[in-house]
Parts: C-alpha cells; sequence; structure tokens
C-alpha cells in the first residue's frame, strides 16, 4: 500500500508516529497511508523556507514569472496524469478533474505577468522637491491550508500569488487527497523553483493549529468548513498573522417567472449535483418565484435528475461519481434524514443507490427537497452532497431576502430576461458572488474569488489583486535629495509636513 508523505527541501523524513486513510471513493476501501505531522516537521520547513525566502524575494520578477511560465508547461503536459489522479482519490469524474486543475492555471497564467502587477505608484513633486513612491514587498512566509473538495485549484489559488509575488509557502493539504497537492509540488520543483520556497506538509487539527502558531509564518489562506473558518481567523490573527479563511456556503438560485426553465433545469443539474455537490460554489437551493413557476421547475427537475448517470470516476459517460468517502456518505445521507424529520417532502431519495460491481463505493443518487421552509436546520447548513432543496418565494422581494438573510453569503444566482430584475438583484443581494443566468459565479482568475458573512473571515479575497495585497505589504517613501544650500533657523522642522 502506498503512503504519501511530506516534500520538504531537506528530503525525507522520518517515519510518521501517525498516519491517515486515503480511501478510494469507487469502492469505499482504504487505498494508501499518509503521513500525519507535527510541529517538528513544520519546523523543519519552516526554517528552510527561512533559508532560502531572501534570495528568491531578491529574485527579479521576471525570472519569478519565468517559473510559472514553465510550470503552465508542465501542468498542461501533466493534465491528464494529474486528473486522473485527481479522481482516484477524491471521486469526481475525470472531465471535472480536468477543470479542477485548469481552474487553478488559470491563476497560474495570471501570475506569470506578475512583473507588471508588482509595479508601485509614483508621485513626482508631492512638496517642495519632495517624491512619493509605493512598493509591494513580500511578507516572507505563507502558508495553506486546503481542502479536499478541489485538491488542485486551491492550492495554485493560493501558492501561486505567494510565490510570484516573492514569498516561501508551506502547503498543508487535505490529508483525504493529498497526492495532487504533493505532485503539483514537484512540479514546481521540476519548473526550476529553489529548494525551500514551496514545501508540503501533511497533518490534521495538529498541523494546523503548528502553522498558525508558528511566529515566522506570517500570513495563512484557509479554505474549509466555516466553523473551522472561524477558529483559523481567530487563533491566526490572536498569533498576529494576516489570515485570510474562506468557509462554508448555501448559494441560492433565483427563478424568475420569464426565466427559460429548460435552461434553468440544465443549469441546475449541473450546478446542484456535478462533483456529487461537493462544491463551495454549488447550487444547492433553487428558489421558483410564485407558485406556477414552482409547479413547472418540479415537473422538469425530476426527469432531468432520473437521466443523470452516476458513474465510477473513470466512467467518461457519468454526470457526477462517489463522494470523497464513507464517512462523508453517511453525513450526507444523515442530512437528508433530517430533511424528512423536519418535514420537508423528499421528492426524489437519493439513498441506498448502488452501482453494480461498486457496491461498497460511496454513491449517493441525486435527491430532490420540495417545501423547504427557512426555519429547517438542513436549509440553515451546507449539506456538501447532491441535494436540490426546492424553497417556495411568492415575489421578489421575498427570493431576495432569502441568501441575504442566510447565514452564508458565498455565491448566488439569478435566473431570469429581465434585465432591471437583474439589476436590482445584483446590486441588493448580500452575497459575495453573483451570478446573472451564470448558475456557479466563480470570477475567473484576474477578478477575485470572496463571500460575505460566515463564508468568509477577513477582508481580502482570493487571487487577482486581492491576492497580490494579501500576499504582500505596502511600503510607502517619501523622499527629499536637499542640494546643500539650506539657510534659515530651521522652524518648519518643527511643523508636521504639509506639503503646501
Amino acid at each position: 500500500m502506498r503512503t504519501v508523505t511530506h516534500v520538504l527541501a531537506s528530503g525525507g523524513t522520518a517515519a510518521a508516529a501517525r498516519q491517515s486513510d486515503i480511501f478510494d471513493p469507487n469502492n469505499g476501501g482504504v487505498q494508501g497511508k499518509v503521513d500525519l505531522g507535527d510541529a517538528a516537521v513544520l519546523e523543519t520547513a519552516v526554517q528552510a523556507a527561512l533559508a532560502a525566502q531572501p534570495e528568491w524575494a531578491a529574485t527579479n520578477p521576471q525570472r519569478r514569472a519565468r517559473v510559472m511560465f514553465q510550470f503552465k508547461q508542465l501542468v498542461e503536459a501533466h493534465m491528464d496524469e494529474l486528473a486522473e489522479l485527481l479522481s482516484r482519490e477524491h471521486g469526481k469524474v475525470i472531465a471535472d478533474s480536468r477543470g479542477d486543475v485548469q481552474r487553478g492555471l488559470d491563476v497560474i497564467e495570471f501570475c506569470c505577468g506578475i512583473p507588471h502587477v508588482l509595479k508601485g505608484e509614483y508621485t513626482q513633486g508631492a512638496g517642495p522637491g519632495i517624491d512619493v513612491y509605493s512598493m509591494r514587498q513580500p511578507i516572507g512566509i505563507g502558508a495553506g491550508i486546503t481542502p479536499f473538495n478541489f485538491p488542485a485549484m486551491i492550492p495554485m489559488w493560493m501558492f501561486g500569488p505567494a510565490i510570484a509575488t516573492g514569498n516561501a509557502f508551506i502547503l498543508k493539504p487535505s490529508e483525504r487527497d493529498p497526492s495532487v497537492p504533493v505532485r503539483l509540488v514537484e512540479l514546481m520543483h521540476e519548473a526550476g523553483l529553489p529548494a525551500g520556497i514551496l514545501q508540503c506538509v501533511h497533518g490534521d487539527k495538529e498541523m494546523v493549529d503548528a502553522i498558525l502558531d508558528h511566529p515566522e509564518i506570517g500570513g495563512v489562506s484557509f479554505v474549509g468548513s466555516s466553523d473551522i473558518a472561524h477558529y483559523v481567523y481567530q487563533r491566526g490573527v490572536a498569533a498576529g498573522k494576516r489570515v485570510q479563511a474562506m468557509g462554508g456556503a448555501k448559494n441560492h438560485g433565483i427563478v424568475m417567472p420569464d426565466a427559460d426553465m429548460d435552461q434553468v433545469v440544465n443549469d441546475l443539474s449541473g450546478a446542484a449535483f456535478g462533483s456529487a455537490g461537493e462544491r463551495c460554489m454549488a447550487l444547492p437551493v433553487v428558489v421558483p418565484v410564485g407558485e406556477d413557476t414552482a409547479e413547472r421547475l418540479r415537473e422538469k427537475m425530476i426527469p432531468a435528475m432520473q437521466a443523470l448517470r452516476v458513474g465510477v470516476s473513470t466512467d467518461a459517460e457519468a454526470h457526477y461519481g462517489p463522494v470523497v468517502n464513507p464517512a462523508h456518505k453517511q453525513r450526507v445521507e444523515n442530512w437528508i434524514q433530517t430533511g424528512v424529520d423536519e418535514g420537508a417532502e423528499l421528492v426524489v431519495d437519493g439513498r441506498g443507490f448502488s452501482l453494480q460491481g461498486h457496491e461498497d463505493g460511496c454513491f449517493i443518487g441525486p435527491s430532490l427537497f420540495d417545501h423547504v421552509t427557512t426555519d429547517m436546520e438542513s436549509y440553515k447548513e451546507e449539506i456538501f452532497g447532491p441535494v436540490l432543496q426546492i424553497v417556495r418565494a411568492k415575489n421578489f422581494e421575498e427570493a431576495l431576502k432569502l441568501p441575504s438573510q442566510h447565514q452564508y453569503g458565498n455565491g448566488v444566482a439569478i435566473f431570469t430576461r429581465n434585465g432591471h430584475a437583474a439589476r436590482e438583484f445584483a446590486n441588493r443581494v448580500q452575497v459575495g458572488m453573483v451570478g446573472i443566468n451564470v448558475p456557479i459565479p466563480v470570477p475567473v482568475a484576474y477578478h477575485s474569488f470572496g463571500g460575505w458573512k460566515r463564508s468568509a473571515f477577513g477582508d481580502t479575497n482570493q487571487h487577482g489583486m486581492e491576492g497580490v495585497k494579501f500576499w504582500t505589504k505596502i511600503k510607502t517613501i517619501t523622499q527629499r535629495w536637499p542640494d546643500g544650500t539650506a539657510d534659515g533657523d530651521n522652524k518648519d522642522a518643527f511643523v508636521i509636513p504639509t506639503m503646501g
């Protein structure tokens, strides 16, 4: 049985005292082990980062960009390998895994332009003989704690901007599917990245706490559940770090009466059930406006769900594969039962789904609830599985309030042909990312990703210019070059400069 271990600048590590199972979601069995590190492993990584980072920061941005260019080429060359490895541990179908890699690679492409992005600002003659300019400098050592659901995309979202801006970076991926992050680190080294600039450590809460407490780590980026995101934010900030912590979501899709219902159903099928619903930008709640809209949506949604093909991750015809492991399967099925117990109408029950030849796999069929209400726990909390809930709204204002008043504020979508309604919705809804006839409104790499409320702690988003801001500190210089002919009694030296 294979073992996944840390990737450190120092080379191999000693045998781990603790390990965690890596499951095969397609059959429910254990396919490997991952070493779980501790504070000592982290210290080894930090010391290597401290030794390497100053020289990397002093490397001109163009040379750093060339490493990004080379890494991009290597990832593209190894795309099939990465996608297959990702599917093997996560369970998402191969095509979806390729998308996982590509959306991370989009951020790497943005980082190839880092010389332009890092240009500072300059004001000549801000005062008498005085110029003012600013520059962005790396924070030193950054760390990323990434989730299981996007083991390629989110690590690249983090380490791409961090490294391109001159930092060293320590990646702590999910222990559920650690192989792709390890392979990405290896490819970065192959691209010419100096030893110590990107390392990978594995672990559970013990490693997370060690990262949050270490005095030499200046910034931490996290993606995961909201409760843990809040914990990471509090502990990291208390230790003097800058922290961005992205949490859970309960994204709503508002369906106006004038929407193209066939297109809505097609979009919902992918957004709610793609990747078995294991996306923070999934669309697990649909809000039809008006009873007629609700009935038309339900009528079309049921046969669309029946047409979905659930298969092993290597099945090219499958729409989605298994969830990540048996524990997560049980969690999702428990939430379905909770919805039943709370009085929601279970229209389609995906529990008990069995795939011939893979009876022990972590498969859940698509599930549909109707008449879900806002007081239900199954509505309030993130299910993170192939479960779609219908919450009926009487009118536009009621539909607008639902995502705005929810504890999560990651993403939201509205489906309509009415430009005024779309504009009004986008302006007023209290959610960080909005899609207009776009079911999964993940911004492109040169914009930024981030939610509101309990979906994000910290005030700086992922990637784009927000990512550059997070991984750098701004320094502002005010300069004057006297010609040596000063006269007078220097009374002005005792007056605060006004640049007047």
